[in-house]
């Protein structure tokens, strides 16, 4: 018996990964596991993205809503959640489409990762402090160390940073070496890969103009709300892009003209972060448009019949 066919659509935010893998999956059956790292949590709805479930079609969606704000989960913990949600939707006979912008989850969970070694709060401990004292100091000595994982690792990521110093010291060789080894690529499954490109220009229009329509429909009145449950304003979704310039604009370190304009440049940025992950991913059909282009999702259409 041949693998299962797992379809797996990726690009930059705004490109209407949402819509294809809803197209994708009304026409062959399919079932859509979210592999983007903040609709995970609950409560953080509108500046993730998420698709209202009025929306979904009636198509089951997974990994959506599943962690608490102050739960922290890592690409392993992602890819260990999925592979179980794609052997669930294997076995009802179904398509698994998964669809999200986090491209570290999704190559964990399709070609593994090197567990690396348990946590050492010592070790943490002691590059935290330097942090504390010398704001953007531990990504400086990783680019100094390991210049190749500091590259993937936004400067202000401090989470990750330390992660990867801390890997780096207890195993005393780079985390980009560490990677090679011990890999658990995702058995049994083949991957269709279908990435969407929309010209640059107007994908920067599509993600200002959702960004207003997030900041018009409530998105600082979700944020006062969350706060209001008691969920700190240190819970990791609030680093991510929207969230923190609305806290920044509810705690009157920005005006919310201030927050969007923020909003809207980062997410450009982030977006072309995005891209040049993606296309280091091996084996992607790219698609030029966004995916609720007619043409576009025809042609993934298309795609998916031929190598299913």
């Amino acid at each position: 018996m041949g693998d299962s066919a797992l379809v797996a659509v990726v690009g930059p935010t705004g490109s209407g990964k949402s819509e294809l893998s809803l197209r994708i999956a009304e026409r062959f059956g399919g079932e859509i596991v979210n592999c983007d790292s903040v609709q995970l949590y609950r409560h953080f709805d509108i500046g993730s993205g998420k698709l209202p479930t009025e929306q979904r079609r009636g198509i089951p969606h997974y990994l959506i809503d599943v962690l608490e704000p102050d739960e922290i989960c890592s690409a392993g913990d992602y890819a260990r959640r999925a592979r179980i949600v794609l052997r669930e939707i294997v076995g009802r006979g179904r398509l698994p489409v998964v669809a999200g912008g986090t491209g570290f989850y999704l190559r964990a969970l399709l070609e593994g990762l090197f567990p690396g070694p348990t946590r050492d709060e010592r070790v943490r401990t002691r590059l935290m402090e330097r942090e504390r004292r010398r704001a953007g100091s531990l990504h400086r000595i990783l680019n100094r160390l390991d210049p190749d994982t500091a590259a993937k690792i936004h400067g202000k990521d401090v989470q990750k940073t330390v992660r990867a110093l801390e890997m780096g010291l207890l195993e005393r060789q780079p985390v980009t070496q560490l990677f090679e080894r011990g890999r658990d690529p995702l058995k049994g499954f083949r991957a269709i890969k279908i990435g969407l490109d929309p010209p640059r220009e107007e994908l920067y229009r599509v993600t200002d103009a959702r960004l207003v329509r997030m900041f018009e429909g409530g998105l600082l009145d979700e944020v006062r709300s969350i706060l209001a449950k008691g969920i700190s304003r240190t819970a990791k979704p609030f680093e991510t892009l929207g969230y923190k310039q609305a806290l920044a604009a509810l705690e009157g370190r920005m005006t919310a003209a201030e927050a969007l304009a923020s909003a809207q440049m980062e997410t450009r940025r982030y977006a072309k972060r995005q891209m040049t992950w993606f296309r280091r991913e091996a084996d992607v059909s790219w698609l030029s448009g966004f995916g609720s282009s007619a043409q576009v999702s025809g042609a993934a259409l298309a795609l998916v019949e031929l190598e299913q």
